[in-house]
């Protein structure tokens, strides 16, 4: 059934790119997100960040609403409203938890409460915290007020490890792994269901079933869609990783029908070769962080990535910087996050990037026709004959006859029944071969 969106009359259309991206196909180009204001000289102010922490979702929602209609939502780029009460937001939601959260004017954090383990009864979400139900209640006025209009943004998952730090503290956890580790896979085994019972339930009250869902990387998914993370792995190394942290990535993973890793910054990186063998994660994000090299120089990284049969999420600073990845990259398993001015410099864009893909078929075409072509010279040269390419376009093969072929009363059984029957099986977009003078 199509659906269309009130922000995003092109709704069906993008969701064709966002199926072929994640089947590691491409239509005509990259994936391109790009939120653009309809009137330039007064581009809308987006919602702060953590709008609704408050609990007034009513306002959150209004604020939203102005943005979007402001906002063109070019290419894959999907309406959704940002649902977030912090990057602590799921530990908010244990036991114990509620009356240890810390909101201030533009962030938010739980305070450590984890004193000694052997205080702490088993890990469990209290769904009768405020946090909980107020977090949930959000979804289900925003699904209401959005029906039909956009989508809502998947919670930011910070589970396991991330959840032990909030509650115990960075420091804390960091003595306990070497020192009672047995304590921490206790209480990971505890809470390694958080991340499905908490994405069940916002699933519902979502109406993703309908929709689909996004991220606050935002990636667009018809099915179970989440970015996966963990920070905290930039403060251990390799063999605590595939202890204390890659099992439950992986379990995260297997639980959705498509994702994506969050991985900041360079200490994380000596994790990314394991983190490239989780077979069912689609897509890794790689980050630099504050004060390390833009993104254009770490195309290594992203090669690696990308060799290895993941997607990645590109951040140019510019429309430049677009063209160098792509002619870096290729088209496959790309999405490119970038902010055009104006809606006349996007199209220049796409176009670009239509055009580049299509000359690259073409030339891929042609190279296939020539081989295919070589293959034939070698018997009909035998015969004392030849041919040549004239010319490759929309699908017909233009070849002369030499030698021996022309003139003779038998080129047009050579022409059909030996040329163009090999060249239409080595090439099959091709579907006529011509001779011309």
């Amino acid at each position: 059934m199509k659906m269309g969106l009130k922000y995003k009359p092109d709704f069906e259309e993008a969701k064709k790119y966002w199926r072929s991206f994640w089947e590691g196909e491409v239509i005509d180009r990259p994936l391109l997100i790009s939120d653009i204001p309809k009137v330039p000289e007064n581009p809308p102010s987006h919602p702060p960040y953590m709008s609704g922490i408050d609990f007034n979702f009513e306002k959150a929602i209004n604020m939203y609403e102005e943005y979007a209609e402001n906002t063109i939502f070019f290419c894959e780029s999907i309406p959704y409203l940002k649902i977030s009460f912090g990057p602590d937001e799921i530990s908010y939601f244990l036991k114990g938890a509620e009356k240890n959260v810390s909101v201030k004017s533009n962030t938010a954090w739980l305070e450590p409460f984890v004193k000694d383990w052997k205080e702490i009864p088993p890990l469990q979400i209290d769904r009768e915290s405020i946090w909980f139900k107020k977090f949930l209640e959000f979804y289900k006025i925003g699904a209401e007020k959005g029906e039909g209009k956009y989508l809502l943004e998947m919670a930011d998952f910070h589970t396991h490890l991330d959840c032990l730090r909030a509650i115990r503290g960075t420091e804390n956890l960091c003595i306990d792994l070497i020192e009672i580790p047995y304590e921490i896979e206790k209480r990971l085994k505890e809470i390694k269901g958080i991340f499905e019972e908490v994405y069940t339930e916002i699933w519902k009250y979502g109406n993703m079933e309908k929709w689909g869902s996004i991220g606050w990387i935002p990636l667009y998914c018809e099915k179970k869609f989440a970015v996966v993370q963990c920070d905290f792995i930039c403060l251990i190394g390799k063999e605590m990783f595939r202890k204390f942290a890659l099992p439950y990535i992986e379990e995260e993973c297997d639980f959705l029908d498509h994702s994506v890793f969050h991985l900041d910054g360079p200490g994380a990186l000596i994790h990314l070769d394991d983190i490239l063998e989780i077979k069912k994660l689609d897509a890794i994000q790689w980050v630099p962080g504050a004060g390390n090299k833009p993104h254009i120089e770490w195309l290594d990284i992203l090669k690696k990535i990308k060799k290895q049969g993941k997607n990645v999420i590109v951040y140019p600073e510019n429309p430049e910087e677009i063209k160098i990845f792509h002619r870096e990259l290729g088209p496959e398993r790309v999405v490119y996050i970038y902010n055009f001015e104006t809606l006349k410099e996007a199209e220049k864009m796409k176009k670009w990037l239509k055009k580049i893909h299509e000359k690259g078929e073409i030339m891929e075409m042609k190279e296939k026709v020539e081989k295919a072509v070589e293959e034939i010279r070698k018997f009909l040269q035998a015969e004392g004959g030849d041919c040549e390419i004239v010319d490759v376009e929309n699908g017909k093969v233009k070849v002369r006859l030499k030698g021996r072929c022309k003139g003779c009363p038998f080129a047009a059984i050579t022409l059909k029944m030996r040329i163009e029957a090999i060249i239409k099986e080595r090439v099959p977009e091709i579907k006529e071969v011509v001779e011309v003078e």
